[in-house]
């Protein structure tokens, strides 16, 4: 890791926070009504007027001690909406009555953060009791990671409400996985209301964050069963990876920057790494092998701001899969079960 950028990145953190932890955004958009199942920009604004600048401090603080933090909420945002929606199912602990989503496969020993949203829903219950649903702080808290690493801001309806139930199968079933080929990808975000520009530009968010060496250690080493490693991966990239990750299975939860140019910073790296042969994962370096999306990764690549603005537009639809309004659900007290 470059210590003079995490530096000057800490630097102007807390600069920037001294201003944006006390005041909230006033984005100005068209208000929707809060009194008949729909979401609203300004859901809590009676009930809970501090909410955003209690989940910005609850954010910073972890942040603050662990900046790959920012991509596991990220990411914990991402599997809780594309399993039955966005209702925090993936923050509920398994009980008598259902096997979670933490140990699926996909999240197992690698979704992380449980213990910041669990931290930020605590602060609010003192400031404001079984107002805030543990869903809405999700979906905020994965805005302040992107936000303060850098990406753009984008505007939140609130008043979604927690689900009660949770489902490993679900889990295993509808996550996309990096083994996948495109196209089995593309339908699961198809199944989601979502369409291939959402593919890539939500994969888009592994400019930030890690990988362990399993999801990507066949392109090292055998890929595809032909005991050869991925022609398509950058030769130096390879070597470097080979060396840090030994095909060994000692080495398989080691983890590896997805965006070794920019690990902590929200940009369009991860594009032009895709262009130049280095996406780390399988279903990173697809998107250039198809017509369609390879278009769009060189666009994003040439033009940070058209990526900004993509991310911030797929990120409002991501947060609305499947929401629980009304009198569904449920407002937890915490998070990790249900009342």
């Amino acid at each position: 890791m470059d210590h003079k950028f995490f530096c000057l990145s800490a630097l102007f953190c807390t600069i920037c926070l001294s201003s944006a932890i006390n005041a909230r955004p006033d984005y100005s958009y068209p208000d929707k009504p809060a009194d008949n199942g729909m979401l609203s920009y300004s859901f809590y604004d009676k009930s809970c007027p501090n909410l955003n600048m209690i989940v910005r401090s609850g954010f910073w603080a972890a942040y603050k001690n662990d900046a790959r933090i920012a991509a596991s909420l990220l990411r914990l945002h991402f599997h809780d909406c594309f399993v039955n929606g966005c209702d925090a199912s993936i923050l509920l602990d398994d009980t008598k009555d259902f096997k979670g989503e933490k140990n699926a496969s996909p999240n197992r020993n690698s979704a992380r953060g449980f213990e910041v949203i669990e931290s930020i829903k605590a602060d609010l219950e003192k400031a404001c009791p079984n107002i805030v649903s543990c869903v809405d702080i999700l979906v905020l808290a994965a805005r302040e990671a992107v936000v303060m690493s850098g990406g753009p801001n984008w505007p939140i309806s609130l008043g979604r409400r927690d689900g009660v139930t949770a489902s490993e199968k679900a889990a295993n079933e509808q996550l996309p996985s990096p083994f996948e080929p495109l196209e089995n990808i593309t339908a699961k975000f198809v199944s989601n209301g979502l369409d291939v520009k959402d593919v890539v530009v939500l994969s888009g968010g592994h400019t930030i964050g890690f990988a362990q060496c399993f999801t990507f250690k066949r392109r090292l080493f055998n890929f595809k069963g032909t005991g050869n490693p991925d022609p398509t991966l950058d030769s130096s990239l390879l070597s470097n990876l080979q060396n840090f990750c030994p095909n060994v299975d000692g080495s398989n939860n080691k983890t590896a920057p997805l965006d070794s140019q920019s690990v902590y910073r929200f940009d369009n790296m991860y594009y032009k790494n895709i262009v130049n042969n280095g996406g780390l994962l399988e279903s990173d370096q697809a998107l250039i092998g198809d017509q369609k999306t390879a278009a769009m990764v060189k666009d994003y690549s040439a033009d940070p701001f058209l990526f900004s603005r993509d991310f911030a537009a797929s990120m409002v639809k991501l947060g609305n899969i499947g929401v629980l309004t009304g009198q569904a659900g449920q407002i937890r007290k915490k998070c990790a079960s249900v009342n």
